[in-house]
């Protein structure tokens, strides 16, 4: 199954990248550049989407459209996509 969240991501002040998802709560990661940032984003989304899925009553939270973002100055919107392959069990 696929998911997809947005990551804001932005130049912190040692001059790495942070990316953030609005949506996941604590899910963010940080990479060298900003290209790194978004793979590592894509790592974290997985963990984090894997787990909340783990947990019995494990419930994704609403996306939030870019359109409704305000981002400051610096700041650009990446859709990350996870895809996660169910095992015996799960229903798709």
């Amino acid at each position: 199954m696929k998911f997809i969240y947005p990551a804001i991501i932005s130049k912190t002040e040692n001059g790495t990248f942070r990316a953030v998802f609005p949506d996941l709560e604590c899910c963010q990661a940080e990479g060298d550049t900003a290209e790194e940032a978004v793979e590592k984003a894509n790592e974290a989304a997985f963990d984090w989407i894997s787990l909340e899925l783990s947990e019995e009553d494990g419930q994704l939270p609403p996306v939030t459209d870019i359109r409704d973002m305000e981002l400051k100055n610096g700041e650009m919107v990446r859709n990350i996509c996870v895809n996660i392959r169910f095992t015996d069990g799960w229903d798709e």
